[in-house]
């Protein structure tokens, strides 16, 4: 009986947890750290100074293989690696993603400047769901990131998440089995917490959190940021 109530936890979280906790923030403590230190403004045009970096880490550690394998994008032999933590409920991660990402992946990824490592770090259950059906998805990892970043609002503060996760993962070919079959799979859960575990090993604290050739940057950050960052290093 244990076991099968661990298994249906993801599932029974969705429709337990209250609307209005689910997006105060992308932090242990609230929206204060990640507020402060975000970044990213729709409106930013023309150079910019590159953020300072809130500290770094060795690269070899933060590369090593962990609980899940690497969800990554871009050459391998990219001169530039980014590691980011999110978290799938984090608006400042949604903002990164839809304001951000498609620029960072045009000018540096698809053109072999930059690799990106998108590792998972939820701050709750539903942040959690949305990166297991990512997984669940297989090759189609980040395309499901995408879209349940840019649908954020739709499922993430839902009255019934799970019902919008349902309508969501339906339209990536999942059906009603699989979908209740990848929120009740307990190690795939253990494994995204361990994901999240190592990443605090690492001092992220907020998302979104991102390392640049090791050098640690905290907030939503613009292109053009972000590029300033980059293009020295190239």
């Amino acid at each position: 009986m244990a076991e099968l109530i661990a298994r249906r936890r993801i599932l029974l979280s969705l429709a337990a947890l209250p609307a209005a906790a689910l997006l105060a923030g992308c932090g242990d403590s609230g929206s204060g750290e990640a507020n402060a230190q975000d970044q990213t403004s729709p409106l930013t045009t023309g150079a910019v100074d590159a953020p300072e970096p809130s500290g770094t880490v060795d690269m070899t550690e933060l590369l090593e293989a962990g609980a899940l394998p690497e969800r990554a994008q871009g050459a391998e032999d990219a001169p530039v690696t980014i590691v980011e933590y999110a978290s799938m409920t984090c608006s400042h991660c949604a903002s990164f993603h839809v304001n951000t990402y498609p620029a960072l992946k045009e000018q540096y990824i698809d053109t072999g400047k930059v690799r990106l490592i998108l590792r998972e770090f939820p701050f709750d259950p539903r942040a959690e769901a949305g990166f297991m059906l990512a997984r669940c998805a297989d090759d189609k990892y980040f395309a499901m990131v995408d879209v349940l970043f840019k649908q954020q609002r739709s499922w993430a503060a839902a009255q019934d998440a799970r019902g919008a996760l349902l309508n969501i993962a339906k339209l990536a070919g999942f059906s009603q089995e699989s979908f209740e079959a990848c929120l009740t799979d307990q190690q795939l859960l253990d494994d995204v917490r361990a994901v999240r575990a190592r990443g605090a090993d690492f001092g992220v604290e907020a998302t979104p959190t991102f390392f640049i050739n090791g050098k640690k940057y905290s907030g939503a950050m613009s292109i053009e940021q972000m590029s300033a960052i980059i293009d020295p290093l190239l």
